[in-house]
Parts: structure tokens; sequence; C-alpha cells
């Protein structure tokens, strides 16, 4: 029964990734090849040495990646996982399909501009599932990776890097304004993805110091379901004592919070905080 259950588990995230590699694969041959800008991505780059290796994209794309797989694995060690190795194979072999299906693919919506718009919104869909799934599409990703463990630079920071550089390579080959849009796609590319990937996983750090402290905190633990914190908090001025609420909420839980306050203690001191990471340590 377990093993029938892990091999239901497997075939079902691998049917995610897969969805997921396809809408990225779509978004690069239908909108990012046409555009022929070379956005932040392994594909973008392939876009560029297209111009001077006589191999289609998607033969490009498989070997880029399958050479950073192999450079990853020996300076990363096990680092890249299954999940890594199957959508950096997986990209090309959906390119390759749709080299085959739609040849001679032309721009679906005759601009260069739309289509890089395009691209970055069908695209940050695709690589949020990923990222939902703990994945990635590998490319870049294995770039950063090498570049914050050897260069001890923030991922962040490295994949930015490693995308301007890229976008960058368009100058060998296409005009100004696609060395701008490309450029600029990078830049408008990683807002996207911050939207589409970080703003629903952000949480808010509230802290209350209110005279219904005993309402709030069963409002907290038994309307909201969440977890709350009780400090003991000195004020400055007089040196009165207070106690002061803390707790973490997500969007929806905010909204409620606060019309909760509004409507029990207008009067109450709240600060906020964003929260994007919570980690608990396990004890020792």
């Amino acid at each position: 029964m377990k093993k029938e259950l892990n091999v239901r588990d497997l075939m079902r995230e691998a049917l995610i990734l897969t969805v997921a590699m396809t809408i990225i694969a779509t978004s690069v041959y239908f909108f990012l090849v046409p555009s022929h800008a070379s956005i932040s991505s392994i594909s973008g780059l392939g876009i560029v040495l297209s111009n001077f290796v006589p191999l289609p994209l998607s033969a490009i794309t498989m070997i880029l990646n399958v050479v950073l797989l192999v450079i990853g694995f020996f300076t990363c060690g096990k680092e890249f996982g299954v999940k890594t190795v199957y959508t950096s194979i997986l990209l090309p072999v959906l390119l390759g399909l749709f080299e085959k299906l739609f040849p001679g693919s032309e721009s679906l919506t005759g601009s260069q501009e739309l289509d890089v718009i395009c691209y970055i919104l069908v695209v940050s869909v695709g690589l949020s599932i990923l990222f939902n799934r703990n994945a990635s599409s590998g490319g870049l990703d294995i770039v950063a990776k090498i570049m914050n463990k050897y260069l001890h630079m923030d991922l962040g920071k490295a994949m930015s890097l490693s995308g301007m550089c890229v976008s960058l390579s368009a100058a060998l080959v296409y005009d100004k304004k696609t060395v701008v849009l490309s450029i600029l796609g990078t830049y408008l590319n990683g807002i996207v993805l911050d939207h589409f990937i970080f703003d629903h996983n952000i949480k808010r750090r509230v802290c209350i110091i209110t005279k219904k402290e005993e309402e709030l905190r069963n409002f907290i633990i038994n309307d909201l379901h969440s977890g709350a914190t009780v400090y003991e908090a000195i004020g400055a001025y007089n040196m009165e004592k207070h106690r002061e609420i803390i707790t973490i909420v997500d969007k929806s839980e905010y909204q409620r919070l606060m019309n909760y306050m509004n409507n029990e203690d207008p009067k109450a001191f709240v600060t906020v905080y964003h929260v994007s990471d919570m980690r608990y340590q396990p004890k020792r």
C-alpha cells in the first residue's frame, strides 16, 4: 500500500513538473524566440548562440543544460536533485517537439515588445509552479548556485548578474532595440517573479498593545486559529508596563485582525512588519 502511494505521489509530482515545464517551453518558443530577446535564461543565451552554431534551439539548450548539470554535480554535489535533472532535460525535449509540430514559429502578437511582455507573464506562471514544488528549471539556477558557493554571493544577486550577462549577449548579434528590450525584460522578469513567487508567501508580523488583551488573544487563537506570543513591554516615557501581543498572519488573516481591532479597540497601538522567511530550529 505504501509503495503504491509513493508511486502515485511520484507520478503526480512528475505530472505537475511536466505541466510547469510545458508552460515555460511554450513561453520560450512562441514568445521569446520570435522576439529575439535574450532574457535571463539559458534559452535566451541559446537564441543568441543559434546565430553562430548551426543547430536548432532545442539542441543548443540541451547541450548547455547537460554541461551545466555536469559542472553542478562536480562543484555542488547533491544540491542538484532528480527534479533539476528532470526539468533541465525536459525543456529542450519540449522545445524540440514544438520545432517539429510548429516549424518556423512566427510572432503571435506581431510586436517585439508584446512578445517580451507575454513571455515574462507566461514563463512566470511556470516558474512559480516549479518554485512551489521546490524545483527549478536548471540553467541559470545552476550558475547562480555555483556562484553562491564559490564567490559567496547571495543567490538573488547571482541570478540577477548571470541574467544580465545573458541579456547583454544580445549585443553580439542584434540591434540596440533588441538589446535594450533584453535588459528591460530581464529587469521586469525579476519584478514579476517576485510578485508571483514571493508575494503570496509573505506574511505579516503584527505587534499589538491593547486594553482588551484577553479578548484579542481569544480572537487570534479561536477565530484566526493562529498562534501568538505575549511580551512584557515598558514605555520609556513614563515607565508604565504593558503587555504586547505578537502574531504572524497571512493576508486574509491580517484583514480580519485589523477589522477586529478597528471595531473593538481603535486606539490600540499596532505595528506591522513583513515576514518572508520563517524557520523552526529543531531541538538538539
